[in-house]
């Protein structure tokens, strides 16, 4: 794959905000390419409210679901290849904030929680469903460009 730039835009106003008794609100806007806005905010984890958006996008929540999204879009498409049909996908995907081995705050592991549900005559079995989520793994675009641990645990329905 040849290299590509991806942009986004992040956007933050001071407003009437004294700013240096760090009293300041930690909304912003993410404008991406598409022509998507998006509201963004410090996690209220991390900054309590007022001063973030509890309703807003905090970068934690979207590397969680950048993780997520990458694998999914890996899954569909193998499976895809492979005869597969997909009539559903979620995941319940959760990440853990903790020390590093760094002794850093970080991201220490994200685990998604993949549900699939399948159709059609041709129907996986669970080894190939595991295959398939190995595979999404491995290639996953994201989990390929942190050193958070990536787990992945599937769904099944009984």
């Amino acid at each position: 794959m040849a290299e590509h730039e991806y942009r986004a835009r992040i956007d933050w106003t001071r407003g009437a905000a004294t700013f240096t008794d760090n009293r300041y609100s930690r909304a912003h806007r993410w404008h991406f390419d598409g022509g998507l806005e998006v509201p963004a905010s410090s996690s209220p984890h991390v900054v309590r409210v007022p001063l973030s958006d509890e309703h807003a996008v905090d970068p934690e929540e979207a590397l969680v679901a950048a993780l997520s999204s990458c694998h999914m879009l890996f899954f569909l498409s193998f499976a895809a290849a492979r005869g597969f049909r997909v009539d559903d996908y979620s995941d319940e995907a959760s990440g853990v904030m903790g020390k590093n081995s760094a002794g850093r705050t970080a991201m220490v592991r994200v685990t998604l929680h993949p549900r699939v549900v399948f159709s059609g005559e041709r129907l996986p079995q669970r080894a190939d469903i595991d295959a398939l989520h190995q595979r999404s793994h491995e290639e996953c675009f994201i989990a390929n460009s942190v050193t958070t641990e990536v787990r992945c645990e599937p769904v099944w329905d009984a």
